[in-house]
């Protein structure tokens, strides 16, 4: 099984002290991202708007992605009933949070997970209620939302938009890439860390550059905002042949590790 904090504390040779320590310029983003882009084969750059949202928690207030502008939001899709691949992502998330929080960062990042569940809804609520505790996530900038009163694939039309594909297994359960996607502060899409094994310092260092980044949102669109445009627009998996092959080695991956994981259980039964 992965173990997420026996990654190293250190990438491109800068410790994350370093990483952390000075304001980024929009220059200094870019020649970390081509770095990036060297150092991890997972990882892919966007610079597109984020599709928005507006998602219930698992008390029924309604969250919106607008609801973060000025922030930096790291965002993952789980299926909260998940007993495979889901846990192990999230299990990644715990460990980019812990990081990020240990650091002025704390206050201007947000963790969002969406549940893609389409079983029934108060079930699904009291599933995200307790995740938290089980996965070692602090709820002081990270929340798991669902679609609450939304028609049962809401969430799952939401995946899709941002690049994910699904499939469903013999038992129902579902399979879809393993993705974290990097939201700027002004609703840019910035990045797409695909899988499980790119180094979690990376991305924390990334996100660091983006607190720190200036005026980015201004090169869209003249000057409107990136939450203001319209979001049906971000390209899918089957629009960008790039997208379309690593989301569908991301499904292959989610695939063999729920076949893994049955094939054990099975064992062990």
């Amino acid at each position: 099984m992965i173990n997420p904090m026996n990654w190293p504390v250190a990438v491109l040779g800068l410790p994350l002290a370093a990483a952390t320590a000075a304001p980024a310029a929009a220059h200094s983003v870019k020649a970390l991202e081509a770095k990036l882009l060297e150092r991890e084969t997972y990882v892919q750059m966007t610079d597109t708007p984020a599709p928005g949202f507006t998602l219930r928690d698992a008390d029924g207030r309604e969250v919106s992605l607008d609801d973060f502008k000025g922030k930096v939001v790291v965002l993952n899709f789980v299926y909260a009933r998940c007993k495979d691949v889901c846990p192990l992502h999230s299990n990644v998330i715990a460990s980019i949070q812990e990081r990020i929080n240990a650091t002025p960062m704390r206050d201007m990042v947000q963790f969002i997970s969406v549940a893609t569940d389409t079983e029934d809804a108060p079930e699904t609520a009291d599933i995200i209620r307790s995740y938290a505790a089980r996965f070692g996530l602090d709820p002081v900038n990270w929340m798991f939302l669902y679609r609450g009163l939304a028609p049962k694939d809401g969430s799952i039309r939401l995946a899709e938009r941002y690049g994910l594909k699904f499939s469903y297994t013999e038992d129902g359960d579902q399979m879809h890439g393993v993705v974290t996607h990097v939201i700027d502060k002004t609703g840019v899409l910035r990045a797409r860390y695909h899988g499980l094994r790119f180094n979690p310092v990376s991305l924390v260092m990334h996100v660091n550059a983006l607190t720190n980044e200036h005026d980015h949102g201004a090169a869209h669109a003249g000057g409107v905002s990136a939450a203001a445009r319209p979001t049906g627009g971000e390209p899918s998996a089957a629009d960008n042949p790039l997208i379309a092959g690593i989301a569908g080695a991301g499904l292959a991956l989610a695939a063999g590790v729920y076949l893994f994981f049955r094939m054990r259980r099975k064992r062990v039964g």
